[in-house]
Formats: C-alpha cells, structure tokens, sequence
C-alpha cells in the first residue's frame, strides 16, 4: 500500500521547558503525532541533536530540525508505511553522515517514529505488536526502574550521581509493582520531609534533598523501603552518570578516586545495599575500569552502557570484544532511527546482554517507550518516578498494554 507521505513538524516543548520536535502525519483520517525526547546529561558519542544556536530560547531552538522533517517528507514520497527498514533507510542515505550532522537526529527520529506509528495503523495493530513483528520478538511487560532520588546534571544539590532507583522484582503484575513504586515513592517523600524540610523534585521525578553523598541517599532509600515494608520486593539500581564527575582521570566524588579505586567504591556499595544494576559506574571511554567492574560482579550484578555504548551498534561490538558491561541502556534519540534502535537492542541481546529501554531527563508526553520496551521484550523499562505527567504517562500506558496481555506476559527478573 504506497502512500503519499506528508508529514509536517512543530517545535513544541519537552518536560524542562525546552524546544524540541513533533512530527504529524494524517493518514486515513488519523492524526499521528510523535514527539522527540531530550537528554541533559549526554554522552560525546551521541548522534547529533541539531539546535538553532541563535538567540530563540537560549540558543535552544530545533527551527532547523523541524525544517528537515520537510526534506524527510519529501523524500519519502509514495512510500509504503508498513516497510519500516526501508522508511529509515531513506532518512539514513539522505543525512549520509556517521553522527546525524546534516538533518539532526531529532528531526530524523521524528519522522522515523511517525512513520512507524503509520505502519501500525495500516496493520491494525498496537504499536507494541507491531514493533514485536518488526524485530522478532514477543512482547513482554517491563519491570520497572523508577529514579526516586536525583543528584549530577538532575539536580540542584552536591549529589555526584545522578540517579537512585527502586526497582521490584518477583512480582506477578506490572499494576503490582507500580503500586509498590507508589507507596515507597511516597514513604521516602516523608523521610525525605522529616529529615531535610521541603524538596522539590529533580528532572526526572525523583527528590532533589541537600545531601554530599551515595551513602546517605541509599541509607534514606532503604529505610523508606524496610518502612514500606517491601525488603522482599523491591531493589535499587544506580546511574551515577560517572562521566559527568571525570576530570583529569580522576572521579570526584566525595574525593577524588583512580578508576580501581572507583570499582573497590562501587564494590563496597553493592556489599553494604540490594543494588542489583549500575549504570554507567565510569566515564564513557575508561575501559579498564569497566572490564575490571564486570570481571569482578557482572556475574552478580546488572552493569549498564548508557553513554558507553550511545545505542550505538559499532560502540556495543566494541564492548563485547572488551567484555566492558552486560547491559545496554537503549535511547533511540542517541542514534537517529527506529530501525538502528531495533537492531542495537537484537545485537545485545544476541550477544547475551540485557537491554533496558529508558526515558530522556527532558521527556514528553509521548508513550512511545513504553510500547517499544514491551514490543522488543526487553523485561525492563526506565521510567523516572511515579510524579509529573511526561513520567507516569509511560506507567499509564504500559496499565493498559497489560489489560491487553493479561498479567502472564509481566516480566521477570534475571538473576546475574
């Protein structure tokens, strides 16, 4: 079924204010939107998110992306909407450069997302099925990380790293285990009242409360989850976003540390609490550190590539020769396309990792990752916490995927 595909774009707005792009596309009387995300702390391998850099909002302005959605459009004339390969293929060969410098990869995943969202439609599917079909594999449910406390680039506080999350596991339901993020999230508010007055949130959701450092964030998480009285549940997953604390070969956090000395840190935080996941635990190109941290507790534990590995298929190779993680954090707006986030995620996942489909610190209202984290059957989503609309939109979404699939299809921890 070709299609004459006109798709327009808009500058509209992300969760911190700030200009980024929507595509629509009107097809058999729908109106498909689809809306980019943001990110503040982002690795130097990312694709290019193309800015305006003039004076329109602080130099943030995406008038030049949305224009190249134009140019996409054009190019994608009398296309079928259902062959989403070929569909990213065009987008691909007319930017033609490594790091999506020409169109921008926020006006090329624009289009990229609309036009999937269009292949669905035709094929009266839900998108998550129809993203299923496309990457061959069953759609399952995600467990859920939920960031509760910010610190890093999330934050206005002293807090090195940037994300502590719950995480519950062993549960039957998806509705289940947002219920528990819920009333842990809230139990937490109180401690967090109790000990530091009033805090105002982070990015991403998570309280924002003037603490120095990791130990005192994870004692206050804890003691909300003993209070809660879900110790058997519920887990903690870390993003310290180490590159963002690495200068001069040196992490500074509570002081200054070698990268060995950074793994002997990160050892004596998983001994001491239920962490079960680090994210980027070191800066984006210190390898060493990262082979040493997975030789000595990726058996045990999740070790994440966030900015390591930028959903980017080269980078994620590279890692595997290395043996430098066993997860992949997947960021479709990192690469550019639908198609180049399916196959990174089919890569890692022949390779034997995990893979994590995760939100954006300027996220939307759009529930795209929700789909594409149960499409791809990834068993696990970053989500942010269960406050401000552009976060629990996502859990919203994935309450009524699991009307659809019924609670059998929830997924269930893999223990390391």
């Amino acid at each position: 079924m070709v299609q004459n595909a006109c798709i327009k774009a808009r500058e509209v707005l992300d969760s911190r204010g700030n200009p980024t792009v929507e595509a629509e596309l009107v097809l058999n009387s729908h109106t498909i939107r689809a809306i980019v995300a943001s990110g503040a702390s982002t690795g130097k391998y990312e694709a290019l998110e193309l800015r305006d850099k003039n004076k329109r909002y602080n130099g943030k302005g995406v008038l030049k992306a949305v224009k190249n959605v134009s140019r996409i459009s054009n190019a994608l004339k009398n296309i079928d909407f259902r062959q989403q390969k070929e569909i990213d293929e065009k987008i691909l060969k007319l930017d033609s450069t490594k790091n999506k410098t020409n169109l921008g990869a926020n006006a090329m995943l624009a289009a990229s997302m609309v036009c999937l969202r269009a292949g669905a439609l035709l094929k009266k599917k839900p998108l998550y099925k129809y993203i299923a079909e496309i990457s061959g594999r069953k759609p399952l449910i995600p467990i859920p990380f939920c960031n509760v406390i910010n610190g890093g680039k999330h934050a206005d506080n002293k807090l090195k790293m940037q994300e502590f999350m719950i995480v519950p596991i062993g549960l039957k339901s998806f509705s289940e285990a947002a219920m528990i993020i819920s009333e842990t999230y809230h139990t937490l508010k109180s401690f967090v009242s109790k000990k530091y007055g009033t805090s105002g949130v982070g990015d991403e959701g998570g309280f924002a409360p003037k603490i120095n450092n990791a130990f005192e964030a994870l004692d206050l998480i804890t003691e909300s989850i003993e209070k809660s009285g879900y110790e058997k549940y519920v887990k903690i997953a870390l993003d310290p976003a180490a590159s963002e604390f690495y200068k001069n070969k040196k992490y500074i956090i509570e002081k200054k540390l070698t990268g060995m000395e950074m793994v002997d840190y990160y050892l004596n935080l998983v001994k001491k609490y239920p962490i079960i996941s680090i994210e980027d635990p070191f800066d984006q190109d210190d390898f060493d550190s990262y082979a040493e941290l997975t030789r000595k507790i990726g058996s045990k534990i999740q070790i994440v590539g966030d900015d390591l590995l930028v959903t980017n298929s080269e980078r994620i190779r590279k890692a595997v020769d290395l043996e430098l993680c066993n997860a992949l954090l997947l960021k479709p707006n990192q690469i550019g396309t639908v198609t180049e986030a399916i196959d990174a995620a089919n890569l890692a996942f022949k390779s034997g990792w995990d893979v994590m489909v995760s939100h954006r610190s300027g996220e939307t209202e759009d529930t795209f990752i929700a789909d594409l984290a149960t499409g791809l059957g990834c068993g696990q989503i970053k989500l942010g916490a269960p406050c401000r609309g552009e976060r629990t939109c996502k859990y919203n979404q994935l309450l009524r995927i699991e009307e659809q699939l019924s609670k059998k299809a929830y997924a269930r921890w893999k223990n390391h």
